[in-house]
């Protein structure tokens, strides 16, 4: 009966982790879908201070800290309550029960008592935010961007770590009523300190009872880990991976700077020096300007997509959203995220070669008002925790409406031709432009 356990469970085994590979490498390929762009591994002492600082340490979700710390309980002791994975894994392989306890001695107990503690936290904290999400009703999560499956998404991880956390207090519980019964299978480890309260309640059953709810428990526990670990991918809780290379390929330079198109740059400077422009009769190689589509983001843009945890602090904090403006960043975040799963299907249909399916990021997902709604604040940027950057994406949009299709609105059509003509936003001619310190010499001082 032991050998057909452990064959079952490392088939269990198995399954979960090439299952969890083969999405892993289809959103690595998604990813790579974007242009490359070697600016993002410069500095790489600021760079692992951002991966410890917003990554690990959650820096920025301590604007809100009562927040902050429920979300750091999930975090924490979900994480290291994990570790005790290891221990199951090895059980289950070899046919063994609570490996660690003889090596580690009376400090197993004292390891046991803290994933136990953890356990209780984690599950009055994901109580709490369903009360938050379902109760509550606060505004950024009642929006219509994330009716349907989004929301049933946030709602269903919540429920699924309420119910590992009750089978992992369910299993200690079984175990420790099996060792006061003196079960010979189950050594005494000492009291646990959660468990060992529930574990009265239980001795009443029966050894061969509390052997069934022990073993159901330790079952579904570990079964339930590796559904919630093939899930990830699915869901916008990959943030729990993605976050740390998200916080370290982090944009360094100061929030409001832009970075030229050295092309553009390239023309302008020849239209200012026209004798430094090469004279050349070959054919020029096409030139693209900004995004349509996901193809012409940066992996890193693509990797923002996959690594929103559609939290809303974005939207929440955009000035367009809270006038009334259809602008949304963390629905951009989501209609990218859309746009590159629907490419793939593309690509797996058609033995893995993208076929122009008339779609794009631009117009079909993402509409040129929300783009021209956004005012380039970065408040976005600023809020979010895990270092997204939707108002990357939205420039990218929007320079490729207004270089590629020449679409802008009529204000800034005007602009542009000051700019051309006069050098200069505004329509004076430039041997105008100092004539008002003429004027400031008839103040008197």
């Amino acid at each position: 009966m032991i050998i057909i356990q452990q064959i079952l469970f490392i088939l269990l085994v198995a399954a979960a982790i090439y299952i969890f590979s083969r999405k892993v490498s289809e959103i690595r390929a998604n990813i790579r879908l974007g242009r490359k762009d070697h600016l993002l591994n410069d500095r790489k002492g600021e760079r692992w201070r951002n991966v410890f600082l917003l990554a690990f340490g959650q820096k920025k979700m301590f604007r809100n800290p009562l927040v902050a710390i429920f979300h750091f309980m999930i975090y924490a002791g979900f994480i290291i309550i994990n570790i005790e994975i290891l221990e199951i894994i090895l059980d289950g392989i070899f046919g063994t029960h609570r490996m660690f306890a003889k090596p580690l001695g009376s400090f197993y107990t004292f390891v046991l008592d803290f994933f136990e503690i953890l356990a209780l936290l984690v599950l009055i904290s994901c109580v709490v935010f369903l009360a938050r999400r379902n109760i509550m009703k606060i505004y950024r999560f009642i929006t219509h961007d994330l009716d349907g499956w989004p929301r049933t998404d946030a709602n269903l991880i919540l429920i699924t770590e309420i119910i590992l956390m009750c089978l992992f207090l369910t299993m200690n519980s079984a175990d420790r009523a099996l060792q006061l019964q003196g079960n010979p299978h189950y050594a005494d480890h000492g009291n646990f300190l959660i468990s060992g309260l529930i574990a009265p309640a239980f001795v009443h059953l029966s050894d061969s009872t509390l052997v069934i709810i022990e073993r159901s428990a330790w079952w579904l526990h570990i079964a339930g880990i590796f559904a919630f670990l093939n899930y990830l991918p699915y869901s916008k809780h990959l943030h729990i991976i993605l976050a740390f290379p998200n916080a370290y390929y982090k944009p360094l330079e100061p929030l409001g700077e832009m970075q030229n198109m050295p092309n553009v740059q390239q023309e302008v400077e020849y239209m200012l020096h026209p004798e430094t422009a090469p004279v050349t009769t070959e054919p020029q190689e096409q030139q693209h300007f900004g995004a349509s589509d996901v193809f012409e983001l940066s992996w890193k843009n693509l990797q923002d997509a996959y690594t929103c945890t559609e939290c809303g602090r974005c939207t929440a904090a955009c000035p367009a959203n809270q006038t009334g403006k259809l602008l949304n960043p963390r629905k951009i975040m989501m209609d990218t995220r859309d746009r590159m799963e629907e490419v793939r299907k593309n690509m797996n249909k058609n033995g893995g070669k993208f076929v122009n399916d008339n779609h794009q990021l631009l117009h079909n997902f993402v509409t040129a008002e929300e783009l021209w709604a956004c005012t380039t604040c970065n408040a976005c940027v600023r809020e979010c925790p895990v270092s997204i950057s939707p108002m990357d994406i939205i420039l990218q949009l929007r320079k490729s409406m207004v270089m590629e299709e020449s679409k802008a609105p009529a204000e800034w059509n005007s602009m542009f031709s000051n700019i051309e003509n006069n050098f200069a936003p505004w329509k004076f001619n430039p041997d105008d432009r100092d004539k008002w310190t003429d004027m400031a010499k008839d103040i008197p001082e």
